[in-house]
């Protein structure tokens, strides 16, 4: 089992580089920032770019792999994303993940002035994005009309340090999303369902991981070659509150088949509120037991 941690872009650089040096000084197999305008409740409170974040944090990190958690159709269009995850693939020297999503409903959908889209028109536009995206990064010269997105003789030179190019870590519920991700995904990331209480948010998880599994076999891919993803802060408790929860996340994510959770650094209030003392346990207790 690997662990993520996930540092929110809302700090300026002086107090959000220790966090990022933390992440991999710590053991945190990877480090993920949102790709938001703004987001929820923070939304009038100071928030970054993920693409300088990232390319910032790559500049003080060697070895730990960064990712975007995730990627949102709601304000980038490939063709010119391609060149910025080209160029943070880069910097890293092969260290970037692509996580991507359809994109929500929040300030991101509506801060652009873009008519609201439906569930089915948000997936249209979600495989539309992720299939461009593609082919801009695999192939030498891209065009394409699309509903969404058009593209013309898009250009991938110098192309990825990585081979065929980055892996993509693909955001899926539902049974189209499952399918692009495993389409085009290295890897898989769930939320898990709606849940009030704990236990019940353990079952949506489990009924998930079922069914991507029934879409792996369905669309014929061998499901050791795609990593599965939890973001375990989308249940109704904290997953840093305590190490000894900690520990019993990790363990049911791994009895449900999933190779990586995904965590968030603590907050002083609002979303993720814990003590960072907590993650000095995790990386000194835990992390060097998987």
């Amino acid at each position: 089992m690997r662990v993520g941690i996930v540092i929110l872009p809302e700090h300026r650089w002086w107090a959000a580089e220790p966090m990022w040096r933390m992440a991999e000084e710590y053991g945190f197999a990877h480090a993920w920032t949102y790709d938001h305008l703004g987001w929820r409740s923070l939304v009038d409170k100071p928030w970054f770019d993920a693409v300088p974040t990232l390319t910032a944090a790559a500049t003080v990190t060697s070895t730990i792999r960064l990712g975007t958690l995730v990627a949102s159709p709601n304000f980038r269009h490939p063709a010119h994303f391609a060149r910025e995850l080209t160029a943070l693939d880069d910097i890293s020297d092969g260290r970037i993940t692509l996580g991507i999503g359809a994109g929500g409903v929040g300030f991101d959908a509506h801060v652009l002035g873009y008519p609201e889209l439906s569930a089915r028109q948000r997936v249209d536009r979600f495989t539309e994005f992720t299939e461009l995206l593609d082919q801009i990064l695999t192939q030498d010269c891209t065009d394409y009309s699309g509903e969404y997105y058009t593209a013309v003789r898009a250009h991938r030179a110098p192309g990825c340090v990585q081979l065929p190019r980055l892996p993509f870590v693909v955001a899926a519920n539902g049974p189209r999303s499952m399918r692009l991700a495993a389409r085009y995904g290295q890897g898989w990331v769930t939320t898990g369902g709606r849940a009030d209480d704990l236990e019940t948010w353990w079952r949506t998880v489990a009924e998930l991981s079922l069914r991507f599994a029934e879409v792996l076999a369905e669309q014929g891919r061998n499901p050791t070659k795609v990593d599965r993803y939890l973001q375990v802060d989308a249940a109704p408790v904290y997953s840093l509150s305590t190490v000894e929860h900690f520990r019993e996340v990790v363990d049911r994510a791994a009895e449900l088949g999933f190779t990586d959770v995904i965590t968030h650094w603590p907050r002083a209030d609002g979303p993720y509120s814990g003590k960072e003392s907590t993650v000095e346990e995790i990386a000194s207790e835990v992390l060097p037991e998987l």
